[in-house]
């Protein structure tokens, strides 16, 4: 089996990831849940990796990084922690469901929203998006790579625009966390928002959200955080304020693996090992007949996606035959990015995505090719 699937979720994980998680199950307690010695290690554990997290997006402190269940929970969090009703709030047609659909929720509540569009190739209008603040503009809440067609963003750009406007930027690091460098200080990001199972290589069940000094935010949930036992309201300080009740200890552990794995193969290594494969087999794709491939790619400085379509075939079918036939697995259908399907006019034909991991070799991608290329001649 090849795994041409990392921008849903890492499929090959450091050797490290798993010892962790299974020292862990053997040997965990509560962390920040009483004072013997199977918590206060578990408590060590999850400060050191909030630390790793702090050192690698440059957050401030590891009393800026909080941990959710998924990259989803942090932007609801994000989004319902700062909007109010009366708000304006803009986000892109290149955003996710997990952005999408909490600001539709926002809108029920009172708050307004603009959708900033995109051009033919899926690439963001800035001009657009920087003439939609208003005078009540809360915050931008933007994608810093399309799941879909991998295209990148230029935070640093809308990050900046929003410190001139006092207007809130939050980021949706989700495709990108791990592989595109993120300084949250020189990036002017107020929050940010991703998983630690993608990019990261940590288990499912871990996410993260780091809120910048000074930034108000409500939390989403409160409940028990192992002191302040007896007052009636949940702790406001970071990051007890935005996690309620015990922690994914196990899923964090192996976070804490990866991190370190990552921190010492180095994401500029990891990065250009994903680039060259993604450019590999766009460079050979794009020349196949029948083969559409959508988005920006005048440069593969990007996050490592290419989607594509096989003529008019249902890109579901396509999946299916790479897998049964071929022994492929990508993910084809909707990608939960209903708006850059419509911008890309692919919303009823959906899309096949390959996405790439250091772990995947020059040999799996002609391998893929060769596949590919048997299916055109079927078409």
């Amino acid at each position: 089996m090849i795994y041409f699937d990392s921008a849903a979720t890492s499929y090959q994980r450091p050797k490290e990831v798993v010892r962790a998680v299974a020292n862990a199950i053997n040997t965990m307690g509560n962390g920040y849940r009483g004072g013997h010695s199977a918590a206060l290690d578990t408590a060590r554990m999850i400060h050191e990796t909030r630390e790793l997290i702090s050192d690698m997006f440059n957050a401030g402190g590891a009393d800026r990084v909080a941990f959710t269940q998924n990259a989803t929970a942090s932007l609801n969090v994000a989004i319902k922690g700062v909007l109010e009703s009366g708000d304006h709030a803009i986000t892109s047609v290149l955003d996710h469901n997990s952005v999408l659909r909490p600001l539709y929720e926002m809108e029920q509540r009172g708050a307004s929203l603009y959708i900033t569009g995109c051009d033919e190739n899926g690439c963001l209008l800035y001009d657009e998006l920087e003439a939609a603040f208003k005078s009540n503009t809360k915050a931008v809440i933007l994608t810093h790579a399309s799941n879909l067609t991998g295209n990148l963003t230029d935070i640093r750009r809308i990050g900046g625009f929003c410190r001139e406007h006092g207007v809130q930027f939050v980021v949706d690091a989700s495709q990108t966390a791990g592989i595109i460098p993120i300084d949250m200080e020189a990036d002017y990001i107020d929050i940010l928002c991703f998983s630690g199972h993608k990019g990261l290589m940590g288990p499912q069940g871990t996410g993260v959200i780091c809120v910048r000094k000074g930034v108000e935010i409500r939390p989403l949930l409160t409940g028990g955080s192992g002191f302040k036992t007896f007052s009636k309201t949940h702790p406001n300080e970071m990051p007890s304020l935005l996690e309620a009740g015990t922690l994914n200890g196990h899923g964090i552990a192996g976070l804490n693996a990866s991190l370190k794995y990552i921190k010492e193969i180095g994401i500029d290594s990891i990065r250009k090992k994903e680039q060259k494969l993604m450019k590999e087999f766009y460079l050979k794709a794009n020349k196949l007949s029948l083969i559409k491939i959508y988005g920006d790619f005048s440069s593969f400085d990007r996050a490592p996606t290419v989607a594509f379509n096989l003529g008019n075939a249902d890109s579901g079918e396509i999946c299916s035959r790479l897998e049964a036939d071929y022994g492929i697995q990508v993910r084809g259908g909707g990608h939960c990015a209903p708006l850059m399907h419509k911008a890309l006019g692919t919303e009823y034909q959906g899309a096949v995505r390959f996405s790439f991991s250091h772990y995947n070799t020059l040999a799996e991608v002609k391998t893929a090719l060769s596949a590919l290329t048997e299916l055109v001649c079927e078409f």
